[in-house]
């Protein structure tokens, strides 16, 4: 990691109030790791130190906000992709068991690879989907949060994750602006799966200014059986909601 993208991570982590300094270490070996596997596989679009630095890794971290990773938890990472936002939240926080999903099972054995070169023993990769994993017992409603970035609209996620929590569960999810249409369908699919949106709250991405929002659903009670619908329908038909 040049000098320039350690003193962005630097800046930007200290803007979310987080001391990455003990953690630069295992940061730049992320990076560097990241860079490689991108060359192979083409995890991700962004290619630059910072671009990476501040879209990926000081990204991830904001998910800390509010306080809601706060605890020894099991947390799925859903649509991982190249292992963001769990990458940089377990170098943090070894204390949180990670369970990072993706579909693309070269990316999560990059995940894999990627976890036991830096010794990070609390992240657990696992590929599949959400609409078949969540049917099986040892995944549904059993865990305590579910994190996620910006993978699809806000009713699509409470479908997709909702089904993972025990209830009392959170899922954090980290979006960019929101419309009024996109949050009240969220709200009511959270309502029929079993939960409800808690918090909304606006930010901006450090250093870079991006418009960014967290959005919290806590899970109330048992998701009804027939949800999450079969693979590929949430995304399709998402609850409540038809994006224009």
């Amino acid at each position: 990691m040049n000098p320039e993208a350690a003193d962005l991570l630097r800046c930007g982590a200290q803007e979310l109030g987080i001391d990455v300094e003990p953690a630069l270490d295992r940061f730049a070996a992320l990076l560097a790791l990241l860079q490689e596997g991108n060359a192979r596989f083409n995890l991700t679009a962004l290619k630059t130190e910072p671009d990476i630095v501040l879209k990926h890794f000081v990204d991830s971290l904001t998910c800390f906000g509010g306080g809601h990773l706060e605890g020894a938890h099991q947390v799925v990472d859903l649509g991982t992709g190249a292992g963001f936002p769990t990458l940089p939240l377990a170098i943090m926080r070894a204390d949180l068991m990670f369970t990072p999903v993706d579909s693309t099972r070269k990316k999560v054995e990059f995940v894999r690879a990627t976890a036991e070169a830096l010794g990070l023993h609390n992240v657990r990769p696992l590929a599949g989907r959400a609409e078949t994993l969540t049917r099986q017992p040892k995944h549904r409603d059993r865990y305590d949060r579910v994190v996620v970035r910006a993978v699809a609209a806000l009713p699509v996620l409470a479908e997709l994750a909702l089904p993972f929590l025990r209830p009392g569960g959170l899922l954090v999810a980290q979006k960019g602006p929101i419309s009024p249409e996109e949050l009240r369908a969220g709200q009511r699919a959270a309502g029929e799966l079993g939960g409800r949106v808690i918090e909304v709250e606006a930010f901006s991405l450090p250093v870079l200014g991006d418009a960014r929002t967290l959005v919290v659903m806590e899970k109330l009670r048992d998701t009804p059986s027939k949800y999450p619908r079969r693979e590929g329908v949430p995304n399709q038909q998402p609850l409540f909601w038809s994006a224009k």
